[in-house]
């Protein structure tokens, strides 16, 4: 009877180092560049398809929380991250036109420059970064300007949407405090 008790505590014992493992294991594989407790802002999926090209933006959704954004909070004329946390990623399955430029396929980090009456739109090739702290101008894909759209109620989350596909044209619009910007994406027909 001991022999059998003694075998399901070593049981127990090994059972409990080897779930020990796994959880801690488990941890390390979150998000290395964050510090823990670091994600004020959730993560949001904006996405748009059309024929055989699929479009997807990964992005941190911060909050204005009384904050005054553009200007104050995100100064005008610096680098942003387009959202919070990681610098934003798009990825796109197949070439189109933005802001009249051609993009070819790939996953590119999508920043910004606010600016009081336009924004400069910035594809990166510089994947996986904090923010915009390790950002340079020397890896930028394409940049572009669009004008600022000011809005009448301000938006309290930062927003990236998709308008739905007319005539292969879709605009990403960005939404957050007191304005809006549009950017133009022509999706190229097959056939």
């Amino acid at each position: 009877m001991v022999f059998g008790q003694n075998k399901l505590c070593i049981a127990l014992i090994l059972a409990t180092v080897f779930f020990s493992g796994i959880s801690c294991q488990q941890e390390r594989t979150g998000p290395q560049n964050a510090p823990a407790g670091n994600r004020k802002s959730p993560i949001a999926i904006s996405s748009i398809k059309h024929g055989g090209i699929y479009i997807k933006v990964v992005y941190g959704q911060p909050y204005r929380n009384g904050r005054a954004i553009f200007g104050d909070h995100e100064p005008y004329g610096q680098v942003w991250r387009t959202g919070a946390n990681e610098a934003t990623e798009i990825t796109i399955t197949e070439p189109v036109l933005m802001g009249g430029e051609v993009v070819d396929a790939g996953t590119y980090a999508l920043f910004t420059i606010p600016e009081e009456d336009k924004w400069t739109i910035i594809l990166n090739n510089d994947l996986g970064q904090w923010g915009a702290f390790t950002y340079s101008e020397d890896r930028d894909y394409l940049r572009f300007d669009v004008p600022v759209i000011n809005l009448e109620t301000p938006a309290e989350a930062f927003s990236i949407e998709f308008s739905e596909v007319n005539l292969s044209l879709t605009t990403m619009t960005m939404t957050w405090d007191m304005v809006k910007v549009e950017v133009p994406i022509r999706f190229y027909e097959n056939g």
